[in-house]
């Protein structure tokens, strides 16, 4: 027999909040039930069996999960119309970043860091599709196969890339620091095959962060009877062997350990300080600039105002980050303490706040678009260039070059990389 748990555990894996063993309620309880090893049926099973009346309280159902009032309108209306929004506005970051004049090592992250946040909403949107835009999350869940999609597309892998997000939106401050302020470092440091595997490690990392949630949930199938009809197949989730071999409080404080010290906290301390340090290097920069036009030394003082618009662009992308960011971090450090130290929070409201900073994130996901549009023209311009074509010809006629043989950064050199 396994011995049976206290602590609660809400999984607060961004960018939903899902839990494993739900009570109701809003409190959420992963208990072992005291089930053996062998009495757990494998996810590929198709071995039914009748429920105990502790099953029947016990079975996945995502209404004991949400606060269905706050979800439905959130991710069942607003949802389906922000997920389009970010295809479209992700799709176009991605189509007009990729174009050849413009791949450099920061739109290299720039755009990775696009896909991870189109890819965050688009693997839960089936679900939450079916789930609250089309009214199903009263009912049970079942077989075996669709629990564990569930718990996998609209919670394990949208964690994954929001994650890789996390780190990609570090490593592009950091990238950026070191070309406004450590400029020699960056002909060693900042080329795009370094980049290019920086990229690569943080996705890996990412994969590997969440490897063990994939696995650690099994999913015994039930028959309940529900609504009065009996017989009614459903699922009850259960940690898996070696979860409880383990034990779930050593599994989850460790998980839950390295996600509030390296993906939330750690990453939202250094991108404060960073845009701190990048914002004071902005006022230097536009005092040199503003010396520069009174000595009337036109071509460098274009390169540092592009420069600077780069820096400040990169510097209004990171805060948006952290204003939603921020305050998904204090809820997971909050839920940490009260789980293993001290109960301080009221999990009914702690769900209903998780839900809504989620919503915000979400929102956040199209914004990048906007902010690249209103601050850099090279942006603008190869967008036009792509696709309204009777502007391109316009701003040709009026004396305007196409934005692949006027860049507006000037030369593309090591250390003086401006981006958009």
């Amino acid at each position: 027999m396994v011995e049976e748990m206290e602590e609660i555990w809400p999984t607060l894996g961004g960018p939903y909040f899902q839990c494993v063993n739900c009570t109701g309620g809003g409190v959420y309880d992963v208990s072992i039930l005291n089930t053996t090893a062998t009495s757990i049926t494998m996810p590929n099973s198709s071995i039914w069996h009748n429920a105990t009346e502790e099953e029947e309280s016990d079975y996945l159902n995502v209404t004991k999960e949400f606060p269905i009032d706050y979800a439905v309108p959130m991710y069942g209306y607003a949802v389906p119309f922000l997920l389009l929004i970010t295809i479209v506005a992700n799709t176009l970051i991605v189509v007009v970043l990729s174009k050849r004049h413009m791949r450099t090592p920061t739109n290299a992250v720039l755009m990775a860091m696009a896909l991870s946040d189109m890819f965050t909403l688009l693997f839960p949107s089936p679900w939450l599709f079916y789930m609250f835009t089309f009214g199903n999350h009263y009912k049970p869940l079942s077989p075996v196969s669709a629990c564990f999609a569930w718990d996998i597309m609209h919670e394990v892998i949208p964690s994954l890339f929001h994650t890789a997000s996390i780190w990609l939106t570090l490593a592009l401050a950091v990238q950026r620091y070191i070309y406004v302020c450590h400029a020699p470092v960056a002909r060693t440091w900042c080329t795009m095959p370094r980049v290019l595997k920086c990229i690569g490690l943080i996705i890996c990392l990412a994969i590997l962060h969440q490897s063990t949630r994939f696995l650690d949930r099994v999913y015994i199938p039930v028959t309940i009877t529900w609504r009065g009809q009996p017989q009614v197949p459903v699922c009850k989730v259960d940690m898996a062997p070696w979860v409880q071999w383990l034990t779930p409080t050593v599994y989850f404080t460790t998980y839950f350990a390295f996600r509030v010290i390296f993906v939330h906290m750690v990453p939202c301390i250094l991108l404060v300080g960073l845009n701190l340090l990048l914002f004071r290097a902005l006022r230097r920069a536009q005092r040199k600039r503003d010396k520069l036009f009174k000595e009337n030394r036109k071509s460098e003082c274009k390169r540092l105002r592009d420069s600077n618009c780069t820096t400040m662009m990169l510097i209004v992308v990171v805060t948006v980050f952290l204003i939603t960011e921020i305050p998904l971090a204090v809820l997971t450090v909050l839920h940490v303490i009260s789980s293993s130290i001290k109960e301080i929070l009221d999990y009914s409201v702690a769900n209903v706040l998780v839900l809504f900073t989620n919503f915000f994130i979400i929102i956040s996901y199209p914004i990048n678009f906007a902010i690249y549009c209103g601050m850099s023209r090279q942006f603008r311009e190869t967008f036009k260039e792509l696709f309204i074509r009777g502007a391109v010809q316009v701003t040709r006629r009026n004396g305007g070059g196409s934005s692949k043989y006027s860049l507006v950064n000037g030369p593309r050199t090591c250390t003086n990389e401006t981006v958009l």
